[in-house]
């Protein structure tokens, strides 16, 4: 059988003539190939144009330093490549690596142009201006949504970060001063008549003081600054305002100072207790500091995790983990006007994946639900194990979809928000992620009241 006779039933062809098929199927060459070798390579110069007889290729696209697998070619027909017939400077879009032994029919992309604008001069006119406009709308839609995919993360960075660092700031701002006060008590104890025994047992007294492992009520912490305010100002202690509220709020008590009162003389009552006061104060500005540089900690983690940095973009993966690192990358909006409601499953498996391209899916949904709510309501992202799947369901309580944004919602540039709004990354999109590339499904349920976007993944996807 020659090339013509291999051409001939394929669909590609349907409508040639016998001829016109000759022209074409005489001026390329036949190409085997098995398991494993490489077709065509990304970006390389797209000096072929491919067309599948038999077997299978796999299609993988380079992000970086890694392969993402896209689709395989597999139904006789499909074809690849052959840029460089309408615009010079091409390369390949993506690598085709075979998957089994096959072959495939090849002409140079120059005789494949040639061909074409001999057979339908028009056609090859309008795939040339269509294929120039395609890409350079390509070009500059991906720069706008890698930028507002980068200010989302910038920005949410920026608010969840903003707070501790803040707290850091002024705990510090605060310590400085507590330790200025330690050092003029320690200072004026020195210069009074406090022995070294005296010393050793108001020591003794401050350690008995319980550190506070739980959050007091502040109506609490009041009366006890205003009993410790009047016992002070009865035993002529000036700085009360300084110490009280340090006291108050390790729950020193009256009896306590009693206590202190009675192994110090008179003169060094005061520094004694402001220097207790100081000690105090600066533990609970250092846990302070601990509790805001931890939250600064977590906050980075939840960006590498969100953004998979320095990790293959295959790999076993937590759903939960993904879902969460996108909650904190949009505390931001979500914070004191949207309520959460974390529904997981304690028993949820880990699945196969990509987690930075399913990151950006859970961005998009619930980005999409903080907006249908309107900023007000109740979020509700909940996780489930159904046999050998994953399911994901992120719901919102806002005022539903209407039966026709339900059947447009997953079509490519389909939008009910407004220019400049949203996350860049449409359902369709979204769609492709979990369909095409994870083998899943996305659906969506809706009714006034109650939207749920519904993602269902397989736990081990097939090859």
């Amino acid at each position: 059988m020659d090339r013509f006779d291999d051409l001939r039933p394929l669909f590609l062809f349907d409508g040639l003539t016998d001829v016109e098929l000759a022209g074409l199927a005489y001026g390329g060459e036949d190409f085997t190939f098995e398991p494993g070798d490489v077709v065509f390579e990304q970006s390389r110069p797209a000096t072929y144009w491919w067309v599948l007889l038999d077997g299978q290729v796999e299609l993988y696209r380079r992000a970086g330093r890694e392969e993402n697998y896209v689709t395989t070619m597999s139904e006789p027909g499909q074809w690849a490549g052959g840029f460089q017939a309408w615009v010079q400077d091409t390369g390949y879009m993506a690598t085709g690596r075979a998957a089994t032994a096959g072959r495939m029919f090849r002409v140079d992309s120059e005789t494949f142009g040639n061909w074409a604008r001999s057979v339908f001069p028009l056609g090859a006119h309008l795939i040339t201006g269509f294929f120039q406009t395609i890409r350079n709308i390509e070009a500059m839609a991906s720069q706008r949504e890698s930028l507002v995919a980068l200010g989302t993360l910038a920005a949410g960075l920026a608010h969840e970060i903003n707070n501790p660092a803040a707290a850091t700031a002024r705990s510090v701002s605060a310590l400085r001063e507590t330790c200025d006060d330690m050092l003029g008590s320690l200072l004026e104890l020195g210069r009074g008549s406090l022995t070294a025994d005296q010393f050793l047992a108001l020591d003794g007294l401050r350690r008995e003081i319980p550190p506070v492992t739980a959050r007091i009520d502040p109506l609490a912490i009041a009366d006890r600054e205003e009993e410790l305010n009047d016992w002070l100002d009865d035993h002529d202690v000036e700085q009360s305002w300084k110490i009280a509220p340090a006291l108050a709020s390790a729950m020193v008590d009256v009896d306590w100072c009693e206590r202190v009162a009675d192994e110090l003389d008179a003169d060094t009552l005061e520094p004694a207790l402001m220097w207790v006061a100081t000690t105090l104060s600066s533990s609970a500005l250092l846990d302070e500091m601990e509790d805001a540089t931890a939250r600064v900690s977590a906050l980075v983690g939840a960006v590498k995790s969100y953004s998979q940095m320095d990790r293959a973009s295959h790999q076993v993966l937590d759903v939960t983990e993904g879902i969460e690192s996108t909650l904190v990358m949009l505390g931001h909006r979500l914070r004191g006007v949207i309520d959460v409601v974390r529904d997981f499953d304690g028993d949820l498996p880990e699945i196969e994946g990509n987690p930075a391209e399913l990151n950006q899916v859970w961005t998009n949904l619930i980005d999409n639900a903080i907006d249908a709510m309107d900023g007000h309501g109740t979020l509700t992202v909940r996780t489930r194990a159904d046999g050998e799947w994953v399911e994901v369901d992120v719901v919102d309580n806002g005022s539903g979809m209407s039966p026709e944004t339900q059947a447009h919602a997953f079509e490519p540039f389909f939008t009910t928000k407004d220019v400049g709004k949203g996350t860049g990354l449409g359902l369709d999109i979204s769609r492709r992620i979990v369909a095409d590339i994870h083998h899943g499904e996305i659906t969506i349920r809706s009714r006034p009241g109650e939207t749920v976007m519904a993602v269902r993944l397989p736990v081990r996807p097939p090859r």
